[in-house]
């Protein structure tokens, strides 16, 4: 059975401008038409002016782990974990979302080895029974300095839904945390350590990259070629981090912490990725280099809601208010169109005939984007 419906009186965003008034078909949830004016037959939605924008394609939220560990020594069910997870993300106007599951970590005993294969294995059972609203995939995080890295990666570098990698390096002094102080605050604050166990943390921190950090890189980026998997460097801070990203075959990088390092990245054809809290906040909690100063610059491509889900959207319509040489149609490609190119998920990320009818209605109530609907595949899901 044919499933078509249609629009009308829409705020239509697309790859390169704003349709005011237009109307859009749905048929077999694929975009089958778009007009910038009204239907000729009876619409089956009248947007009364709402905006009409594609459904955000997220490629980096660490979000699912809060679900599975709502407080500290708490483990949900993992198939309500998930559930939560994907309604909170479909709320946020996210359609398709990476779900970034860090592999190794930068202390044992943490839940989130604990939790690895539970999350994978639970996303995945409810992917396939057709429960969640978003499309999900995977995206490994992995901590370099975690000895025995790859034996965890290679179980799972063979799922077809697995579409990006990054490699990253928390080791106190560097990238993220130049500044030490700002390492201290954050983990002594995330674990509770006196003053003398966190300068034993420090120093094993730094033991751990150097008997681990090279040749982990190594191993997960050979391992990353050889199926043809997209890679992601993280928090990338000096040239010398971006030739290696660049030598490695990088496709995306996240969070780049100085200027200098985001316009090699730029250079040498990465993707630039910044935090959505990042740019509603107005700068990075680790002190870094704003997403707004970047976008100023013109070295933005992609905004992540990295650990806030709606703060894709509300960044999104922020740069186009904050930033004079972003529009909307600019800022919406930020959230939709480029990420999904980066891991080469063509059949999405704009409003065009033949694209896949992932698609939001967004109101603006008060200078703030409101979701209204969510469509996943031309199927209503909010």
């Amino acid at each position: 059975m044919t499933a078509e419906w249609n629009l009308d009186r829409a705020r239509i965003v697309t790859r390169s401008s704003v349709i005011d008034g237009g109307s859009l078909s749905v048929r077999d949830g694929v975009i089958s038409g778009m007009d910038s004016g009204a239907l000729n037959s009876p619409a089956t939605l009248d947007f009364d002016g709402d905006y009409l924008i594609p459904g955000l394609v997220e490629l980096h939220t660490d979000n699912l782990e809060k679900h599975f560990s709502p407080r500290p020594g708490v483990r949900w069910p993992a198939t309500l974990a998930v559930l939560g997870h994907d309604a909170q993300i479909c709320a946020a106007g996210i359609t398709t979302v990476l779900d970034a599951i860090a592999v190794g970590d930068v202390r044992d005993g943490q839940t989130r080895l604990e939790m690895l294969r539970d999350m994978v294995g639970a996303i995945d059972a409810a992917q396939k029974t057709g429960i969640l609203r978003a499309d999900h995939f995977l995206h490994l995080r992995c901590e370099v300095s975690y000895g025995p890295l790859i034996d965890l990666v290679e179980p799972m570098a063979g799922l077809d839904w697995l579409k990006l990698v990054s490699v990253m390096d928390h080791t106190p002094g560097q990238r993220q945390f130049v500044s030490v102080a700002k390492y201290r605050e954050y983990y002594q604050g995330k674990f509770g350590l006196s003053d003398a166990d966190m300068e034993t943390f420090i120093a094993n921190q730094i033991a751990a990259a150097q008997a681990h950090g090279a040749a982990n890189r190594r191993a997960i980026v050979a391992l990353c070629r050889e199926r043809h998997i997209p890679l992601a460097s993280h928090d990338d801070a000096t040239a010398d981090h971006v030739a290696e990203a660049a030598g490695d075959g990088m496709v995306v990088a996240e969070f780049p912490t100085t200027v200098e390092a985001a316009a090699m990245s730029r250079a040498n054809g990465m993707k630039i990725m910044m935090g959505g809290p990042n740019l509603v906040r107005g700068s990075s909690h680790s002190g870094n280099i704003s997403a707004r100063s970047l976008a100023e610059q013109g070295l933005l491509d992609i905004v992540s809601s990295d650990y806030v889900p709606s703060s894709m959207l509300h960044g999104a319509f922020l740069l186009c208010e904050t930033v004079p040489d972003i529009n909307l149609p600019a800022a919406i490609a930020m959230v939709a169109t480029h990420p999904a190119e980066a891991v080469g998920l063509s059949d999405r990320g704009e409003i065009a005939p033949g694209k896949r009818a992932d698609l939001l209605r967004v109101a603006v109530v008060d200078g703030v984007p409101v979701v209204r609907s969510v469509w996943r595949n031309g199927q209503r899901v909010m």
